[in-house]
């Protein structure tokens, strides 16, 4: 990772499909984050995941929400019944 990374959350997702705080990343152009104790489902077209639709995100997966609008409109909801934890770090300029 390079370019500033200034902020952090850990995310709880369990049934109900949740993003990153939005005033938590406000003026982020992106958002890495690592999976932890259960696999999700990841959408960033506005529309809410179910356990059965969006990509797939097992433990161990590191992602990125790659603009302001992906973590605006990114979502997650946990896959197998098993609340899972998301660790984010945003930040602003270059990213890999």
């Amino acid at each position: 990772m390079s370019g500033s990374h200034d902020v952090y959350e850990v995310l709880t997702v369990a049934a109900t499909a949740v993003p990153f705080t939005a005033a938590t990343f406000a003026n982020r152009d992106h958002i890495h984050f690592t999976v932890e104790a259960g696999a999700v489902r990841l959408r960033v077209d506005g529309g809410a995941p179910t356990a059965s639709d969006g990509h797939e995100l097992e433990v161990s997966d590191v992602g990125v929400l790659e603009s302001p609008d992906e973590i605006q409109k990114g979502q997650f909801i946990r896959r197998d019944g098993v609340t899972a934890t998301l660790r984010g770090t945003g930040g602003r300029g270059h990213h890999a």
